[in-house]
């Protein structure tokens, strides 16, 4: 077995050997290199060492370049064999044949090379490197298919990866180590390369792989940006790019990085980013892996790129080890020193943050306990080793770096702090808070840090929602007491300064993180109010909610199911302790201590005030804790309104405050706080007085006389107050000493000595100037106040003369209200006049000795008139003390009409104040206004009784009411409110609640707010006041108020009636506005209607006017009280008409129906679920009304209705709405228009959220396409003109395709496709087409119109729609899209549409060609008709749509185009057809080759007549077509007799361009034929080629008689023939004797080469006859020149040249020497030589003396072959010499034609040789001569030559 091994291959040594050439060496190697290298596997030793003997031989053989090796079938033998001999010789061959072969045969390796690629490397990483690198090499010369076109789609297949995915896998994988890869001799191992993977990519240490200067060494730039475009192709999937498309992404070289992006736009969807193995991939990549051999950590540009991809994957956050490492190394800055530039290593130290705050926001809660305490101990490390709290001095640029990581590390700390607050925050001793709070206090960096530092702070605050341990809670306190106390500069024990306030953090802290009952946390809020104007204002406003506890639940909400939600509002929320308050704030050490003196300054005196007033509110709180109050927006102004005219809260507390004052003495809380509003005024701050006196006055006016025994020996201390220049300081003051003085513990002497003092400052009141005004404004104040409290609590007089004092005061104040001027005083006395009357002390009777009751009533009326509310208060007081008689003149009916005259003037707030007077003149001290008036324990004094007076003065308001004057309707209505408030509760007036209810109604319609208002509050008040049947009616008139269409109009109506707001109705002039307007205006137009009508329109608008006032009046809490029990609980037909009021789109009625609606509806889920069908019903019935303001209304509320309901609730509706909703969106009004667009949007976005859901397979779905889709595409939707409806209606169409499942959209999809495509052209500018009908005025072309139209088109999101909607297809949506596309195509007009249409059957053609390939003919057939459309961009669009249905119709169709093709070119007129049939046989071959190289017969004949079309534009696609099927010019021959058969039929066509276009055929096919031309071809081409040269000359013929003459040099059976040759000589002279003188240059040309060819015939006579005379005429002038131009113009110059070169040229050549005598011979020459001489002589044109010396050198060539032997005559020889002298012609011309010259004087010495001395010594003579002159060496080379052949003779 050996020895026959051994001899097989010995043979193939010795053929090897014996191989002369390479070209034989190459064969042999060809056929036997692979088989003996099969051999290396045998299992002889001897065998092997001879094959490798015999390869070292062939080595040596194969060096010559030209040598190409059998590489595919050796790479096909290495990848079949497994011998590791075999594959190193293989490879060793494979490599140094690849450069050898031809780029398209290296290209044909790729599938070999790729496949199994993966297995090979699992064998031997070694050779795989080799083949890696080849496959590098194969890429760098490779040209990549257009992404997205059919070759790119199918580029993985070609590669055979759809069955290896493997192989693709890996070659993406090596793809994406060779991006991380860098030459790099002296590092065995790179950033994300271990290394075994950078010897791999350097095959294993080859050292000149990647030096392109070294032969086969590559570029490693362009070899990346080749493999990088090579993975961007459709050879590899998304998910098998991801990793190399992210390395390449990031790579800094923009040729690489460019195309990285945009692959990771496309693939990052397709990968997810929660796979483990995709996670490791990353984290292994950024953090390398161990040991030395391993993979160093990627570059900081991917590390980046990684960090951000980490950033979106929740599954990235498990891995605690790796983002520990990360954080760390991230940290490290040395780390980053050597290996990333600055601005790299900064950018990755921000993502390395950003991934800190993604892992915190997303880690679960196990996983971030186990990061984020080594993560935020990395991160204090890193911010301390900058230097903490003051940074180390660093240079500018560093600084800046500095200032931004460490902002980030410190918003990192708080996040993940946050985070994990269990293990960082919440220890005992808030380290980390205490050191956070200590950087924001002194870290130096800048403000940036400083704002990060509270963002931390910010992030930590969650962590404090809970219920804290007392330790965290104490410790917290003592952090936060300390924060509030630092100040800016202070020096800090640990060793730091002060840089900054940490006030506002401690405040918010304290308001986030603590309690409300927590009595440190509200010290911390009063502190932060202490330093007042000074302080920041966001930490007065943050003090200030911390004091108020509706915004501390709006600042600390409780989260839904947090921790016992009720329970712990009961203890986060609760109000702190009073007693816990009065200890923090003025206990024993506190800076406010309650005993301290009064006159001793206060400190943090700003915020005193208001903590007194904080107790005093949460006192109150107690005391009604029995019935809490509801915690509302100014909870403090609402106690004090409470305490102030409540009856039964004032009752409550006071029975409350006495118990305490019994229980706990004078260490009560109330009379610590009795002590401490005290002082508070003592201390003399106008700020705390104010607040501080109204707090006192309040707590001791429901105090005992008991509790506020304690501060009545302070009485002295007021006096400076009661003579303060503050006007609110000096009143309270002065009712306080009227309180405190009249109390029976008061000293007397201390009492006696203050009055007597104020009587005195008072008895100068008519000298005072300035301040003294003020002292004695407070002086009789406290006179005043003094003696009605005293009278108040019936003390019996014991001061001396205490009733003379008390004259004095009544003499002095009427004595000022009489007689002074000022208002000051004035104001004084009316107040005194007040208290003294209401006390009982100033009565009519008392008045009747002492001053007439007429002038006290003129002056308190006139001060009345003049809108002082004092002197009308002291109007009431004194009606209060009036007997009860209402006669004309009596005391009370003067104040009562005094008080009714009032309403002239036009201030509200005196109009209430008239209210409270009547109310106090009517009842006395029943009224309720008097409440907070008596505030001393003390029952009210007695006053004259009342019986008839309210009903009296309620009769005559009730009557005003209903007056026209507006004045008077304003004041009217106010007094009854009044009336009603304060004295409902008597019997009297609880049986006319009615008729101020009828009252209060006729106000809602009115035109003031104000009235409106008032009414509506009264309403609210009669309802509260009413019985249960009285409230029932009440609400059903309200009800009806705003679901009817009518309007009670109270009140008669007169000429000056206001009906409409002026400026309502405007007439030009001015505006309707009054009944009058309205009559004048009728009767001017002699029209009484409009009356009637204007007063509807009046009525309408009071009903809205209405409807506004009900709910933003507080009529909202009747309906509320309603729905419980009464009226609405039986009677819910008000929810339909409510709801859609809410939408109203009056601002007024939607905010006072919104107001309703939260009162009445507790629960509005509930309620609208409840009553669905009545509330939708109402609505769809409303939607069509007649009202606009309805009809919009519908829409917004069906809009919000259906948007937070199940679809199911109103599926039962979906058809109604979507009918209804269509019909308004045509409606009359804009703004009904805009709110059906609204409504229709939202259906939309319900639809696509449905969608998008997976709720598609509910019917549901499907029946709301069903309406929602013709919309949309409906002139409403997207045909409408208005552009925002176009771009909703395309929108929503996008959404829903977009978002629809395949199952629900597929029913729509037929018709969907269809209206898609019709609608293309809609969206497109109305414009565009008068642009492009005048496209060369804006300079521009159509076409470039037409182009970017046909861009617009391919990027147009409707064509994506349409593309998707194709998607969906399947078989029978398919044969139902037949009908509405092919609709769509015939129909369409428009540019895009027809172009939409075209691209859509390519799109079937090539994407969904299973399911299209049935319905192919028909589309191909209804293409062939598109194609003639006048647009050309159409027309082209549907030539390609030709091309693509063709590889999908069969081959009789694809027949009948061809012969519609063929039908446009040949039988129409028009030059556009051919160009269109051109188009769609280019088409055809390019997008449909395989069919079209099926039917070549049948279409290449038509296709290489064509490319012969004259007219360019025709011409050019058959000859694309032409180029790109056919392989080489001969394979014309394969189709010879049918080009030839074709262009018979047309070659006596009728049409001149056809029959041109046949004659070219033939040329064209005879130059196609090479140099040779068989005797079949040439039967076949001659009938035609002798039809083709016929007639007439035309333009181009030319090219034919070329191609005659070169079917006669072919010289075959054919034009042997005598008869043929016979023809074929009439037509050469006949073509030479035409008169066109563009084509006798080229009949000339072709004659002279004819007669060159023919040496067996004599012509030169007819040849003669034909030139001479042309060169006769052509040498007489162009004139002279019987030509035949088509433009009747001269011939030029060049022409002329050409001409008559060419004729020479034939004219010497046609003289055959051959057969003829001396004599005949001699004849022709001298004939020839006398034109020639007159030619030189006459034209110096160089062409001519070129063809002229050339012809005469053939000639004397020819006459020496002939005449060998033979003598010639002596006139012969005359003639010859005559010739050499022609030579001297050439003397004056270039070198070019003096070596022609030159060249024939040798041919004319070689001829003359033997036969004549003559001659030879004219020629001599003539080459000395010129020699001499002659500079050109070639020349004077052709002359030697000359020479010598004369010297050879």
């Amino acid at each position: 077995m050996e020895a026959k091994e051994l001899n097989l291959v010995g043979k193939v040594e010795l053929r090897i050997a014996l191989a002369e050439s390479d070209a034989k060496l190459e064969s042999i190697l060809n056929t036997y290199l692979p088989p003996l290298l099969l051999k290396l596997a045998s299992e002889h030793v001897n065998v092997r060492n001879k094959v490798i003997s015999i390869c070292q031989h062939v080595n040596t053989r194969i060096q010559a370049l030209n040598i190409v090796l059998p590489v595919a079938a050796l790479l096909k033998q290495y990848k079949e064999n497994v011998n590791p001999l075999i594959r190193h010789f293989d490879l060793l061959y494979i490599q140094q044949g690849l450069p050898r072969l031809s780029v398209s045969e290296r290209l044909e390796l790729l599938p070999t090379l790729v496949k199994g690629i993966h297995k090979n490397f699992q064998e031997s990483a070694r050779h795989t490197s080799s083949l890696f690198n080849m496959l590098l090499k194969l890429l760098n010369s490779m040209t990549f298919p257009p992404r997205g076109s059919a070759e790119d789609l199918a580029f993985r297949d070609t590669l055979g990866f759809v069955e290896g995915k493997e192989d693709a896998r890996f070659i993406a994988n090596w793809i994406g180590k060779l991006i991380l890869f860098s030459p790099n001799p002296s590092r065995k191992r790179l950033p994300g390369l271990t290394t075994e993977e950078c010897n791999f990519l350097q095959l294993y240490d080859k050292k000149d792989t990647w030096l392109p200067a070294v032969a086969g060494g590559m570029n490693i730039v362009d070899t990346k940006v080749a493999a990088v475009r090579f993975l961007a192709s459709g050879a590899f999937s998304d998910t098998e790019r991801f990793l190399p498309a992210l390395f390449a992404a990031s790579d800094p070289n923009s040729r690489l990085s460019d195309i990285g992006d945009d692959m990771m736009k496309r693939v990052v969807s397709a990968v997810s980013l929660e796979d483990d193995l995709v996670l490791t991939q990353l984290f292994r990549l950024y953090l390398g892996t161990r040991g030395t051999d391993g993979s160093l950590p990627a570059r900081g540009h991917l590390q980046v790129k990684v960090l951000a991809l980490l950033c979106k994957s929740k599954r990235a956050t498990s891995y605690t080890t790796e983002n520990i490492q990360i954080v760390q190394e991230g940290l490290t800055s040395s780390n980053q020193a050597d290996t990333v530039s600055s601005s790299v290593a900064s950018k990755l130290r921000t993502q390395i943050f950003a991934y800190t705050g993604w892992l915190a926001r997303v880690s679960d809660f196990a996983s971030i306990n186990l990061v984020a305490p080594k993560i935020v101990t990395q991160l204090r490390n890193y911010i301390e080793s900058q230097g903490w709290p003051s940074c180390q001095e660093q240079r500018s640029g560093q600084r800046n770096e500095i200032s931004s990581s460490r902002s980030l590390a410190y918003e990192s700390i708080g996040v993940l702090a946050g985070s994990s607050a269990e293990k960082l925050v919440l220890d005992e001793d808030l380290d980390l808070l205490r050191w956070l709070f200590d950087s924001l206090a002194a870290d130096s960096v800048g403000k940036d840090v400083s704002l990060s530092i509270e963002q931390a702070l910010s992030s930590v605050l969650g962590a404090f929602d809970g219920d804290l341990s007392p330790g965290i809670t104490e410790s917290l306190e003592r952090l936060l007491l300390h924060n509030m106390q630092r100040q800016s500069g202070d020096e800090e024990g640990a060793g730091f300064k002060i840089v900054r306030s940490t006030r506002f953090t401690a405040v918010r802290y304290a308001n986030r993180c603590l309690p409300f009952h927590n009595a440190k946390a509200r010290w911390i809020n009063v502190l932060a109010l202490g330093s007042g104007a000074n302080e920041r204002r966001e930490i007065l406003d943050e003090g200030r909610k911390g004091l108020d506890p509706y915004w501390y639940r709006m600042l600390n909400p409780i989260k839904s199911g947090f921790m016992g939600d009720e329970a712990l509002k009961q203890s986060r929320y609760r109000l702190p302790r009073l007693v816990d308050l009065v200890e923090q704030f003025f206990g024993e050490g506190s800076v406010w201590n309650s005993m301290r003196s009064p006159e001793s300054p206060l400190p943090f005196a700003n915020a005193y005030g208001t903590a007194v007033m904080f107790c005093c509110n949460v006192l109150y709180s107690e005391c009604l804790s029995q019935a809490p109050l509801a915690v509302k927006d100014e909870w403090d102004r609402h106690i004090s309104t409470l305490m102030g005219n409540d009856e039964t809260s004032r009752k409550t507390v006071r029975d409350r405050l006495y118990a305490m004052a019994k229980e706990h003495g004078s260490k009560s809380g109330p009379e610590t706080l009795l002590r401490v509003a005290f002082n508070g005024i003592i201390a003399n701050e106008n700020t705390n007085a104010v607040s501080c006196s109204a707090s006192l006055l309040q707590l001791c006016s429901l105090s005992a006389d008991v509790s506020i025994r304690g501060i009545v020996p302070g009485i002295t201390l007021l006096h400076d107050s009661i003579l303060s220049n503050d006007k609110t300081v000096r009143e309270a003051s002065s009712r306080l000493f009227g309180i405190l003085g009249s109390h029976s513990d008061c000293s007397q002497t201390n009492l006696q000595k203050n009055l007597k003092n104020f009587h005195e400052v008072c008895r100068g009141w008519r000298e005072a100037v300035g301040f003294n005004y003020l002292q004695i404004h407070g002086a009789m104040l406290a006179t005043a106040y003094y003696w009605s409290r005293r009278a108040f609590r019936a003390q019996s007089t014991t001061l001396p003369d205490a009733e003379i004092n008390v004259e004095k005061a009544v003499e002095l104040d009427l004595d000022i209200l009489n007689h002074s001027e000022d208002k000051t005083l004035l104001d004084a006395a009316t107040v005194c006049m007040t208290e003294l009357s209401i006390s009982g002390i100033i009565t009519p009777r008392s008045l009747a000795s002492k001053q007439s009751i007429a002038d006290l009533f003129e002056s308190l009326a006139k001060s009345a008139r003049k809108g002082n509310e004092n002197a009308i208060k002291a109007l009431g007081s004194f009606g209060m003390q009036s007997d009860e008689d209402l006669a004309e003149g009596t005391i009370l009916r003067k104040i009562l009409d005094a008080l009714f005259r009032l309403h002239e003037v036009r201030e509200p707030t005196v109009q209430f104040t008239v209210g409270e007077a009547l109310s106090c003149a009517a009842v006395g001290w029943e009224s309720k206004s008097l409440i907070a008036v008596l505030d001393v324990d003390a029952r009210p004094p007695a006053t004259p009784t009342r019986s008839i007076s309210l009903r009296w003065i309620l009769d005559r308001i009730l009557e005003d009411c209903k007056t026209t004057k507006p004045a008077l309707r304003q004041a009217s209505v106010i007094w009854l409110l009044c009336l009603v408030e304060f004295c409902s509760h008597l019997p009297t007036f609880q049986g006319r609640l009615r008729e101020c209810q009828t009252a209060f109604k006729g106000f809602l319609a009115d035109r003031e707010s104000l009235n409106q208002e008032t009414a509506s509050r009264g309403l609210s008040l009669v309802y509260e006041k009413g019985d249960r049947e009285l409230k029932d009616d009440l609400v059903r008139d309200l009800v009806g108020s705003f679901t009817g269409s009518s309007v009670n109009m109270s009140g008669s109506i007169s000429a000056e009636t206001q009906l409409f707001e002026p400026g309502a109705l405007p007439t030009g002039d001015g505006s309707i506005t009054t009944y009058k307007d309205v009559t004048c205006l009728a009767l001017e137009v002699g029209n009484p209607s409009l009356v009637y009508k204007f007063m509807s329109l009046a009525a309408n608008n009071a009903i809205w006017s209405s409807r506004a006032a009900l709910g933003r009046f507080g009529l909202s809490n009747i309906l509320s009280d309603s729905s419980v029990d009464g009226y609405l609980a039986q009677n819910p037909k008000l929810y339909p008409a409510l709801f859609r009021y809410r939408f109203d789109p009056n601002t007024n009625v939607r905010n006072s129906m919104n107001e309703i609606w939260t009162a009445l509806v507790r629960e509005p889920t509930a309620t609208i679920d409840q009553h669905f069908d009545a509330i939708m019903s109402d609505l769809l019935k409303s939607i069509l009304g007649k009202e606009w303001r309805q009809r919009q209304a519908c829409c917004a509320a069906i809009a919000d209705l259906v948007q937070s309901r199940p679809a199911g609730k109103y599926e039962k509706y979906i058809g109604d709405i979507w009918t209804l909703t269509f019909k308004v969106c045509d409606d009359i009004k804009e703004s009904v228009r805009t709110a059906a667009m609204l409504l229709a949007r939202a259906l939309v976005g319900i639809l696509t959220r449905g969608l998008e859901a997976g709720d598609s397979s509910t019917k549901s779905a499907g029946a709301m396409l069903e309406h929602v889709l013709p919309f949309l595409l409906s002139p409403s939707g997207l045909e409408s003109p208005a552009q925002d409806v176009q771009s909703f209606s395309l929108s929503a169409i996008l959404q829903i395709i977009k978002k629809s499942d395949k199952a629900v959209l597929r029913p729509f999809v037929p018709d969907l496709v269809g209206r898609l495509i019709l609608l293309l052209s809609s969206l497109e500018p109305e414009g565009i087409e008068y642009i492009r009908l005048r496209a060369e005025q804006y300079g521009v072309t159509g076409q470039q119109i037409d182009d970017a139209r046909l861009s617009g088109v391919r990027g147009s999101p409707m064509l994506e729609a349409i593309e998707r909607c194709l998607d969906f297809l399947d078989e029978v949506s398919m044969h139902d899209l037949r009908r509405p596309l092919e609709n769509a195509i015939t129909t369409s007009l428009g540019l895009p549409s027809r172009v939409g249409g075209s691209r859509v059957l390519v799109s079937l053609s090539t994407r969904h060609n299973f399911i299209f390939r049935p319905h192919a003919n028909h589309f191909l057939k209804l293409a062939r008709k598109q194609v003639l459309d006048r647009n050309e961009t159409i027309s082209a669009s549907y030539s390609a749509a030709c091309g693509y249905l063709a590889r999908l119709a069969s081959d009789e169709e694809i027949l009948k185009l061809v012969e519609h093709c063929q039908k446009l070119y040949f039988d129409s007129d028009d030059e556009r057809h051919r160009v269109v049939a051109g188009e769609i046989i280019f088409s055809v071959s390019k997008y449909a080759t395989d069919r079209f190289n099926a039917l070549a017969a049948e279409i290449l004949p038509f296709v290489f007549l064509a490319k012969q079309d004259s007219y360019e534009r025709a011409k050019i696609p058959f000859q694309d077509t032409w180029n790109e099927t056919v392989g080489g010019s001969r394979t014309v021959l394969l189709y010879m007799p049918e080009i030839v058969q074709l262009a018979m039929q047309y070659l006596e066509s009728p049409r001149w361009s056809l029959k041109h276009t046949a004659a070219f055929t033939i040329a064209e096919a005879i130059n196609s034929t090479g140099g040779e031309i068989s005797d079949v071809v040439a039967q076949v081409l001659w009938p035609a080629l002798d039809k083709a040269v016929d007639g007439k000359t035309w333009e181009g013929k030319e090219k034919i008689l070329q191609a005659f003459i070169k079917f006669v040099r072919a010289d075959n059976m054919v034009t042997q023939n005598e008869t043929t040759k016979a023809r074929i000589q009439k037509i050469m002279l006949r073509e030479s004797k035409r008169k066109n003188a563009a084509y006798c240059q080229h009949a000339l040309s072709c004659l002279a080469e004819y007669v060159e060819l023919r040496d067996s015939i004599h012509l030169a006579a007819e040849v003669y006859e034909v030139t001479a005379p042309i060169i006769e005429e052509l040498l007489a002038g162009p004139e002279a020149m019987d030509h035949d131009m088509q433009s009747g113009d001269l011939p030029s110059k060049t022409m002329k040249d050409d001409t008559l070169a060419n004729a020479q040229a034939a004219l010497l050549r046609s003289i055959n020497p051959h057969g003829q005598t001396n004599q005949d011979l001699s004849t022709q020459l001298s004939k020839a030589l006398a034109l020639t001489m007159k030619t030189l002589s006459q034209n110096g044109s160089r062409n001519v003396h070129n063809a002229i010396y050339e012809a005469e050198k053939s000639l004397f060539q020819k006459m020496e072959k002939a005449l060998e032997g033979q003598g010639v005559s002596e006139t012969m020889i005359v003639v010859l010499i005559e010739y050499v002298k022609t030579l001297s012609k050439s003397r004056d011309q270039v070198e070019q034609t003096r070596i022609y010259a030159a060249e024939a004087a040798a041919a004319l010495a070689s001829f003359s040789s033997g036969k004549s001395q003559h001659v030879r010594t004219a020629l001599i003579d003539w080459i000395n001569s010129a020699k001499t002159d002659e500079r050109s060496v070639p020349v004077q080379q052709s002359l030697d030559r000359a020479r010598r052949a004369i010297a050879d003779v």
